[in-house]
């Protein structure tokens, strides 16, 4: 695989609602094993926009490239079939059954008498999960019995055992707490360490500077800037966030202050 080319680019992005234009000219791209963190206040358009790049929106404009390909994303399923998968806020598992029915769900694997292969399933999910999160032993619990981390084990390896190259992880520490945090943080080093590509919704700064190489901030629906984390502090990206002022380490985007 070629680690230089990017997996995703999104190019001059747009989309309006009612005469608003959510995103406007929006560009940004993800490489292979880098996680890029997506900024900016509620109704800032990284949400609208992760949602075009996931198929629940269509684009008015622009174009979506994957592994250098102009490809259309039409819908989740489009998104899905090019290796794009969003783990929600919501995780949305299905809490009265155990990892490998969550795993396969919609998805199940049936024997030659149409009956469900269970043991092939659970042995599926073993290997996944011990790709992904080798201390995971509660196979046979129901997830809603699993700590927040771990169901956050389940909704990754259920992305990644059909094949997602892209992940959209959106506030993926929301309500969790510091262990189960880091746990999380585990499960995207080993991602990356995986060659998987991740665009992190977050309104955590430290989350972002712990885990992402690089930040796109967006405000009222276009790019302030874009920077790797090791060139910009925390404040430096917050005064992004707020005031729209692009810093010395930072690359200017559409949307940044001028002067």
């Amino acid at each position: 695989m070629d680690m230089t080319s990017p997996l995703v680019e999104m190019h001059e992005i747009s989309i309006a609602f009612g005469g608003l234009k959510a995103v406007d000219a929006v560009s940004v791209d993800l490489h292979p094993g880098e996680v890029v963190g997506l900024l900016g206040h509620n109704g800032a358009g990284k949400s609208t926009l992760i949602k075009i790049l996931s198929g629940a929106y269509r684009a008015d404009s622009g174009e979506i490239r994957v592994n250098g390909e102009p490809v259309s994303i039409a819908s989740p399923r489009d998104a899905k079939r090019h290796g794009i998968e969003t783990i929600y806020q919501t995780l949305a598992l299905a809490d009265n059954v155990d990892a490998a029915a969550n795993i396969f769900l919609g998805r199940e694997l049936l024997t030659p008498w149409r009956t469900l292969d269970d043991a092939t399933m659970e042995s599926e999910t073993r290997k996944v999960m011990g790709r992904l999160n080798p201390h995971f032993r509660r196979f046979k619990e129901p997830v809603k019995a699993l700590s927040g981390g771990q169901r956050q084990s389940v909704a990754i390896a259920r992305a990644i055992y059909f094949n997602a190259r892209v992940l959209i992880m959106d506030e993926p520490t929301a309500a969790l707490g510091p262990a189960e945090t880091r746990q999380v943080a585990e499960l995207i080093l080993e991602l990356k360490r995986q060659g998987i590509g991740i665009f992190l919704i977050s309104h955590d700064l430290h989350d972002v500077f712990d885990l992402a190489d690089r930040v796109s901030v967006m405000k009222n629906g276009r790019v302030v800037g874009n920077a790797r984390t090791s060139d910009v502090t925390q404040d430096e990206v917050l005064g992004m966030i707020i005031s729209g002022k692009c810093p010395a380490g930072a690359v200017p985007g559409p949307g940044a202050l001028r002067g």
